[in-house]
C-alpha cells in the first residue's frame, strides 16, 4: 500500500502559474491528478499552499491539503502533510510532481515497489538511458550513477560517469534521473528536518542531501519512456501536442 503527494505552487520563475495552465482543456495539475488515480495508490492528494490551486483541485474533485506558504521544496511540503494527517513512519508515500502531466502511472507503481521490495533504503527513484550525447553535458539533466547492486552513487548536473582516457564524448551507459521519488514516511520527515548540505547546495540537487547523509537510494530503469516535465512554454507545447495525440 502507498500513497501520492502531489506537491503544487502557484510562483514559477521561468512560467508562471503553471498548474493552472490549460493543456488540451484542462488545467496541467488536473493531468497530473488522473496519471496518479490510474496507479495503484490507495490515497492521491494534492498538496499546495495556493487557494486558487486548491480550488481548481477540489473542482475535479481531487483532495486537497493546504501547507505552510514557507517550504523551499515539495519533499518539504510533502513532509508536512504527514505530520498533519499522522501517517506511520513506515507508511510508503510517492512524491509526484505537479508539472508532470506525462507522467505514465506505470512508473508510480514501479517507483513504490522498487521501495516495498527493498527495506533497507529510504528512497527510491527512477532513471533511463540518456537519449541524447547533448543531455551530459547539459545541466538540466541531471544524471545518476550506481553500483551493481542498484543503490545510488551520486547525481549530478556535470557528465558522469566520464571517460577519463579523453576519448571521444560518448553517452554509452549514462542515465538520466527521473523526478520521481518514493519514501517512507520515517525518512520523509528525516530528510526535512535536516539542513541542506554542501553538495546539495552546489549541485542544487536536494536527493545530494540524502546521500550525505547515509540515506540509501535505490534507483532502476524505469520500464516506460517519461514524458518531459513542464518548465517553459516549449515544453508546455509539446506537453500539448503529445497530449491532444492521445
Amino acid at each position: 500500500m502507498f500513497r501520492v503527494v502531489i506537491p503544487a505552487r502557484y510562483a514559477s520563475t521561468r512560467l508562471p502559474g503553471k498548474a493552472l495552465i490549460a493543456i488540451a482543456g484542462k488545467p496541467m495539475i488536473q493531468w497530473v491528478h488522473e496519471r496518479a488515480r490510474a496507479s495503484r495508490a490507495a490515497d492521491v492528494l494534492i498538496a499546495t499552499d495556493d487557494t486558487r490551486i486548491a480550488a481548481a483541485a477540489r473542482g475535479f474533485g481531487a483532495r486537497v491539503e493546504m501547507t505552510a506558504a514557507t517550504h523551499q521544496s515539495g519533499t518539504d511540503r510533502i513532509a508536512e502533510v504527514a505530520r498533519t494527517l499522522r501517517w506511520s513512519e513506515s507508511d510508503i508515500v510517492v512524491n509526484v510532481q505537479g508539472d508532470e502531466p506525462l507522467m505514465p502511472h506505470a512508473l508510480i507503481d514501479q517507483v513504490a515497489g522498487l521501495l516495498l521490495d527493498n527495506p533497507g533504503a529510504g528512497i527510491a527513484t527512477l532513471a533511463a538511458p540518456l537519449a541524447r550525447i547533448e543531455d551530459l553535458t547539459d545541466p538540466n539533466v541531471v544524471k545518476v550513477v550506481a553500483d551493481t547492486g542498484g543503490r545510488a552513487l551520486y547525481f549530478s548536473r556535470a557528465p558522469i560517469p566520464f571517460d577519463r582516457d579523453g576519448g571521444p564524448l560518448s553517452f554509452a551507459g549514462a542515465r538520466r534521473h527521473i523526478g520521481i521519488y518514493a519514501y517512507r514516511v520515517q525518512t520523509l520527515l528525516g530528510m526535512a528536518a535536516l539542513a541542506p548540505t554542501p553538495l546539495e547546495q552546489l549541485e542544487k540537487l536536494e536527493q545530494l542531501r540524502a546521500l550525505e547523509n547515509g540515506i540509501e537510494i535505490r534507483v532502476t530503469d524505469a520500464v516506460q519512456k517519461p514524458g518531459a516535465d513542464v518548465n517553459t512554454r516549449e515544453d508546455l507545447e509539446r506537453a500539448t501536442a503529445e497530449l491532444l495525440r492521445k
